[in-house]
């Protein structure tokens, strides 16, 4: 039980400060419950599918294609796969991190692995479509080059702070 409580004790937590805040201003607590609700069915909206796919990724991918293609001797092709697969994905960022984290499983990488994250975040096609149409083109297109540039210089630090440090991430 206190394993349990442990584990839980953010939720634990939170529960606890959203009935107090229920308490003492009811019309912001059920607002609060509100945009929790609702954040949890968007949530469970999307992670039946990126599950699936995750699985069938795991069984269908042999790890040594994943680390012929975005291991560590893929070079360039790796980079530019791994920031392919990121800019075409769909959904939400938080729906990146389990496929993240398959990828390590199968042994992408690391500078693919964040390449993929940095490329999903900020480069999704969708997007630049509708920052091109709102925004103006020029303006699409010049945080599209600055994006891209930190995407690769970022995902080169993080990945030589992985080498310099192996054992501390964990790899499930």
């Amino acid at each position: 039980m206190v394993a349990l409580v442990k584990r839980y004790r953010v939720l634990l937590a939170l529960l606890c400060l959203n009935a107090v805040l229920f308490a003492l201003e009811p019309e912001t607590g059920r607002a609060s419950v509100e945009i929790t609700r609702d954040n949890l069915v968007e949530m469970l909206s999307f992670l039946p599918p990126i599950f699936v796919l995750l699985g069938l990724l795991d069984v269908w991918v042999e790890r040594e294609t994943m680390m012929k293609y975005m291991g560590d001797g893929s070079g360039i092709r790796g980079m530019l796969l791994a920031f392919l697969l990121g800019s075409a994905a769909a959904g939400p960022l938080y729906a990146a991190f389990p496929l993240a984290g398959v990828m390590m499983k199968k042994g992408a990488r690391m500078l693919n692995v964040f390449i993929f994250i940095g490329a999903w975040s900020t480069t999704k096609i969708p997007l630049l479509m509708f920052e091109s149409a709102t925004l103006g083109p020029r303006f699409m297109l010049l945080r599209l080059v600055f994006n891209i540039a930190g995407i690769f210089i970022i995902a080169r630090i993080l990945d030589s702070a992985a080498r310099r440090h192996p054992g501390e991430i964990p790899v499930r």
